[in-house]
């Protein structure tokens, strides 16, 4: 009997039917509506703000908008409210992006290590992050009160009370306390997440080798967080630059004491809402851009990496 043969057939694909659009038009239509949001809700407010940061533009006469060339530019390095912003919101930087990158670090480490009950110091950490700005300025305000919970504490050494959020000397540090307690759990999820990428192998070499665990940390931990570092530092920056809520709820939105807690965006808000100088305000808006676009652009090039998470 002869052995049958098989033929392979090639499996038949179905001719695509004719359509009105090809894949390429079938795309951009389903991405249209982000495009237009992103259009109309975005980039066109940003362009026409670029716009009106040369003009001298107020909602009280809109009709009487003229174009001033950089004469908004060069006002704010002649106002001192502005100079005393810019000024508190670089001390405020410089205060709380230092402690928070390093308070998150050391507590991603500890939770990271073989601890008991290690999930529930996480989400300890991490509770403030998803709590209301709002909320946690009002809690800090009754803290900080002359008669609040922290000067019960500090009479206990024989501290004398007072008000922290009135006093010139104290509000702005005491804000940037409330600042890194309140966020310091968000980045330590992300050094976490940067811990857990690190292979055990290198660990498990550098044991075999006879290193210690500082030696561990400086030389293997500390360099493979680098690219995390970076983003969390750059983060941080961006939004100790941008600080606005805590500010406005402390101050009450005039920056008290004495302008020791008025910030850039506060002043912004206030010139934009409450003094409907639109043209300087777009003004600041794009000198903050441009300070903190230099701001990272310094970062990146001090840690020689790529922002990659």
């Amino acid at each position: 009997m002869n052995p049958q043969t098989t033929v392979k057939t090639k499996p038949t694909v179905p001719k695509r039917r004719p359509g009105l659009f090809s894949d390429p038009v079938m795309g951009y239509l389903f991405t249209l509506p982000v495009i237009v949001s992103l259009a109309v809700f975005l980039i066109g407010p940003i362009i026409y703000a670029f716009f009106l940061s040369f003009q001298s533009f107020t909602f009280l006469n809109p009709e009487g908008a003229e174009f001033v060339g950089l004469d908004n530019y060069i006002q704010m390095f002649q106002d001192e409210r502005f100079r005393r912003a810019l000024l508190n919101t670089s001390i405020y930087s410089l205060g709380v992006v230092p402690v928070q990158v390093s308070i998150a670090l050391m507590l991603a480490l500890i939770v990271n290590s073989k601890i008991k009950g290690k999930t529930f110091f996480r989400v300890a950490y991490f509770l403030p992050t998803v709590t209301s700005t709002v909320a946690v300025s009002v809690m800090f305000l009754f803290l900080f009160k002359k008669d609040g919970l922290v000067n019960h504490f500090l009479a206990l050494f024989g501290i004398p009370a007072r008000s922290w959020f009135d006093d010139v000397t104290f509000a702005l540090p005491s804000i940037m306390m409330m600042a890194v307690w309140s966020t310091v759990g968000q980045f330590m999820v992300i050094y976490l997440a940067g811990l857990q990428d690190i292979p055990d192998d290198l660990y498990e070499a550098a044991q075999i080798d006879g290193a210690n665990r500082w030696q561990q940390f400086w030389h293997i931990t500390l360099p493979m967080l680098k690219p995390t570092t970076f983003f969390i530092v750059v983060m941080s920056i961006i939004g100790t630059f941008q600080v606005f809520d805590q500010m406005y709820v402390i101050s009450g939105g005039d920056g008290g004491p004495l302008d020791a807690t008025l910030t850039v965006v506060l002043y912004l808000y206030n010139k934009a809402f409450k003094d409907f100088e639109m043209g300087y305000a777009s003004a600041i808006a794009f000198f903050l851009f441009f300070v903190i676009l230099i701001l990272t652009l310094i970062q990146r090039k001090f840690f020689g990496e790529e922002m990659r998470m």
